[in-house]
């Protein structure tokens, strides 16, 4: 599968799109296009906006119209207002960004994400001709998005389908050795009773202890810590 398109529509300020080209370079999407882009100079606010993607993913934009943009892609239109059934149907069903993120992993066509202008997003005659809408879940209140913004978080929910990698190191879980974790219960054990916890409590209080440890999968420094802990609260007492 090649990676997903980025398409703006109308775009009022070139901020914006230096913003949403920012964005694609982030999560590696690399192709920008453009219907009907405002003035997009190397002195533009999209330049001052588009940090490292002023190299490449800016200035190799492509401009075409809506009707090429439809006609060339499998075009998902984002939108912060969605109808509520199948009765309106220009604006429903839809999908998440997070679910979009799954279905479009076996589209083998090319694909653009459609984002719309600033103010009104995509009309409803731009989706009428789209070929799938999504949203991203947001505030009851107040859903509509900055541009920019709105690009920003679907392009990071979609990022598996650009990046195979990110700068964060792949970091294995060190699970404290099972030995270390009896011995801690052990010890937990044996601090209840120094504590005179009504005995009639205490195996419900370990059980629930044992359960709390074994869904945190403490490390073997953790579990040392809180060793540690214990035998300083025994040595207070004594």
């Amino acid at each position: 599968m090649s990676k997903p398109d980025v398409a703006v529509v109308d775009a009022k300020t070139s901020g914006n799109v230096g913003t949403i080209a920012r964005a694609m370079k982030n999560f590696g999407f690399e192709d920008l296009l453009l219907v009907d882009p405002p003035y997009l100079g190397r002195d533009s606010e999209a330049y001052g906006f588009a940090g490292q993607a002023r190299e490449d993913v800016l200035p190799n934009a492509r401009e075409l119209s809506f009707e090429d943009l439809t006609s060339e892609f499998h075009t998902v239109g984002f939108t912060a207002i969605t109808n509520e059934d199948a009765t309106k149907h220009v604006r429903f069903p839809f999908r998440t960004p997070a679910e979009l993120s799954e279905s479009l992993a076996d589209v083998e066509s090319n694909t653009a994400l459609v984002f719309g202008r600033e103010r009104v997003g995509l009309t409803n005659d731009e989706l009428a001709q789209i070929d799938e809408v999504a949203s991203i879940p947001a505030s009851h209140d107040y859903p509509v998005m900055n541009l920019g913004q709105a690009a920003t978080v679907a392009l990071y929910e979609l990022r598996d389908l650009a990046m195979n990698e990110t700068q964060l190191p792949d970091v294995e879980r060190h699970r404290a050795e099972e030995e270390s974790i009896e011995r801690f219960h052990d010890h937990a054990e044996d601090f209840l009773a120094e504590i005179d916890y009504p005995e009639e409590k205490r195996d419900k209080a370990m059980r629930m202890l044992r359960r709390m440890v074994g869904r945190t999968h403490p490390t073997g420094r953790e579990i040392n810590t809180v060793l540690g802990l214990l035998r300083r609260a025994e040595n207070q007492m004594e």
